[in-house]
């Protein structure tokens, strides 16, 4: 793998073999440790005394017989610029001797030795390469700005090629820009698109004609070579690669992006490997979104969307985010923003606004338990629906957003899935999921999946679609609904008709949504970034409650998509026959997608089935399933009954946390009107930030 880093005007490319990890110890590891961290000391006072200046100054470092003196010459020959080998053309001429006679110096080995920098010079003759290797990869990662995959059997012309491309790519900070969902292409090639980077559409958040943003060229794929050398990586380093081809470096430097991820995926999750793969029976397997501190799927991306939010807006603004939540985002949002730094929570804030009646009593709860000194909850007197257009409709009101701007210095925000910096991350676990498999042997790499998910707000699904573009080989994407059925019918219809369909409360009130914003980027794809067609399509959703796609695109969405619906009944049912053939406790999402997936899955290979929720956070719906009878107990009293089955997965302890707080946390009600929830707004900016 390969690593460079501009530094100063300094180049450093630092090459490092994940292939050799797995490689016994030969004459290159025992060169290698030998000289480990000493070269690092002796060679820092020559970078010292000779200025390198100008993009074509190139210095490879890494360990020995890894190919940088190989492949640096190429790079030269290239780019048409001198090459030297530090080593061969800087020491060993100075010293009159190779550095590994120089290292021998007993004078040397005894000054490193008094400078207490044991680590360089004192390693064990028997460390493994695998350990020398995991130990500078901590070094590694703060310098550099781009790697390069040196997939095995690889030439050094092709991973000449490969640095090239990185650094082209690192050099062109134009190179990947965004567009709204509704931008049309201009006729004539002269005039200038309007794009926006990467942090400009993290900062937005909704484009200003009402579109969501999406990349603007294709996503980044990568190889199989790439994809396999990822299968024995943990989910973080599978996070860092996969983001970094998504995320400019100009955008957020690698190294910055990487200490945001490791921040993001730590001690606030439960499970070490973030989201597990469990095989359930037969071909089916469910993925574990739930392990993360607020116990749903939205932890995964709101865990560090906070961070990268935070990097990306400027310094002398504050900015205000308003989320509409159907149930888990409400909770998972304030809790990711609560855990930003001292100086970015006093300069962003969070409102969340939730149905009154429309969540969980527990989901409920723990919204309103979120807040925090720079997040607050506000009820509304409506369904998910009004909450998320409500906030579409204060997004677009420049009057409005011009009067905070100019009387406060307030920018507004979202970090819904709306927001492309919310859905970006959710890649990782589809592809995680994939590899996870090939990982313990079910699978080899290359052999397809299905994956099965609760879908409202087609995001989750559409983060599927993505990995799939990025290589990962899905073959299906089934779109699981309960009883607000407007995907499934327009899965199989291509009418999205909201006329006389009215919003069901159900056991699995996250996907109790009959809008889905992110149809809209599934549709643009479709038809090939057809922003005019998104603009009839969705100004007509909005005034006459429905629209119709042609039958060429309902047939190219039907060669991916199959979708079905799950009645409540069908729900419990599911919740307990798992139970009692397996000793695992569904949560009613999970259940739905269950369901469908029995239903129209063929069964001619695995499907992964998105477990979105711990049942925890459902405990009613849960022991109605399993026939418990103690249904009006107290929620930690119900957690504990459930806790006495030793089902699995076990009880979620952040969870059970939640329910032993007694105190009573205030919270607001308003009613379903935009000049009442703009009102709110403006009261908690003035609140918060004068």
């Amino acid at each position: 793998m390969l690593h460079f880093n501009r530094c100063q005007h300094l180049k450093k490319i630092t090459q490092k073999c994940f292939s050799s990890i797995h490689v016994k110890t030969d004459k290159h590891a025992q060169r290698f440790l030998s000289r480990t961290f000493a070269l690092a000391e002796l060679r820092k006072s020559w970078y010292s005394t000779h200025s390198l200046v100008g993009d074509k100054n190139i210095i490879l470092m890494g360990p020995p017989g890894a190919g940088k003196t190989t492949v640096g010459r190429i790079i030269g020959q290239k780019l048409g610029c001198c090459v030297i080998d530090v080593d061969d053309d800087i020491l060993e001429k100075t010293w009159n001797m190779s550095v590994s006679e120089k290292l021998q110096d007993v004078d040397l080995i005894h000054r490193l030795k008094l400078m207490k920098i044991d680590r360089i010079v004192g390693r064990n003759s028997g460390t493994s390469m695998k350990d020398l290797l995991k130990f500078r990869r901590q070094y590694y990662k703060k310098w550099y700005d781009a790697r390069v995959f040196c997939e095995s059997g690889a030439s050094p012309e092709e991973v000449a090629d490969k640095v090239l491309n990185a650094i082209k790519r690192y050099q062109d900070v134009d190179s990947e820009t965004f567009i709204s969902t509704r931008h049309v292409w201009p006729k004539h090639c002269e005039q200038k698109v309007s794009a926006k980077f990467f942090s400009e559409a993290v900062i937005e958040g909704l484009a200003s004609d009402g579109g969501l943003f999406v990349p603007a060229k294709e996503f980044p794929e990568l190889s199989c070579g790439e994809w396999k050398s990822l299968v024995g990586a943990t989910y973080i380093e599978r996070a860092q690669i996969l983001l970094e081809r998504c995320i400019h470096p100009a955008d957020i430097p690698a190294a910055k992006l990487g200490e945001m991820i490791e921040t993001a995926y730590g001690e606030n999750f439960a499970c070490s490997k973030i989201a597990p793969v469990r095989h359930l029976s037969g071909n089916q397997f469910i993925l574990e979104l739930f392990h993360g501190p607020t116990g749903s799927f939205k932890d995964l991306s709101l865990q560090l969307m906070p961070h990268i939010f935070a990097h990306c807006i400027p310094p002398s603004c504050n900015y205000m985010i308003l989320v509409a939540t159907s149930g888990d985002t409400g909770s998972a949002v304030l809790n990711g923003f609560s855990r930003l730094n001292k100086n970015d929570k006093q300069r962003i804030a969070v409102v969340t606004f939730f149905p009154e009646n429309g969540v969980s009593d527990f989901q409920k709860a723990q919204i309103i338990g979120s807040q925090r000194e720079n997040g607050w909850a506000v009820g509304v007197e409506s369904d998910f629906d009004f909450c998320q257009t409500a906030i579409k409709r204060i997004f677009n009101d420049s009057d409005f957003t011009g009067f905070l701007t100019v009387e406060y210095g307030t920018i507004l925000s979202s970090a819904n899935s709306i927001n492309w910096g919310r859905l970006l991350p959710q890649v990782v676990y589809h592809a995680s999921a994939y590899l996870d498999l090939v990982s313990q042997g079910f699978i080899s790499f290359g052999s397809p999946v299905d994956v099965c998910i609760p879908t409202g707000n087609f995001g989750n699904i559409l983060a599927a679609v993505y990995a799939k573009m990025m290589g990962i080989p899905i073959r299906k994407f089934i779109c699981a609904s309960n009883q607000n059925r407007v995907l499934t019918d327009f899965i199989k219809t291509g009418h999205y008709d909201l006329r006389e369909r009215k919003l069901a409360q159900t056991f699995s009130p996250s996907i109790d949504i009959l809008k889905s914003s992110n149809l809209e980027r599934h549709l643009h794809l479709m038809a090939n970034k057809d922003g005019q067609l998104m603009t009839e399509l969705f100004n007509q959703l909005e005034s006459q409650h429905h629209f119709q796609i042609e039958k060429v695109l309902v047939e190219k969405l039907q060669q991916d998509f199959v979708a079905d619906w799950c009645s409540e009944g069908e729900c419990l049912a599911a919740i307990n026959s798992t139970y009692n053939t397996s000793g695992y406790i569904l949560d009613p999402h999970t259940a739905v997608a269950k369901v469908v997936a029995d239903r129209v899955q063929d069964k001619t290979c695995p499907v992964i089935v998105s477990s979105t929720a711990h049942y925890s956070k459902f405990a009613p719906a849960i022991m109605q399933a399993l026939k418990i009878k103690e249904i009006n107990e107290t929620s930690s009293s119900q957690l504990y009954l459930l806790g006495s089955y030793n089902a699995l997965p076990p009880l979620h302890e952040a969870l059970l946390e939640r329910t032993k707080q007694q105190e009573k946390t205030e919270y607001q009600v308003c009613a379903a009107d935009v000049n009442v929830l703009k009102s709110h707004v403006e009261k908690l900016i003035q609140n918060q930030f004068i």
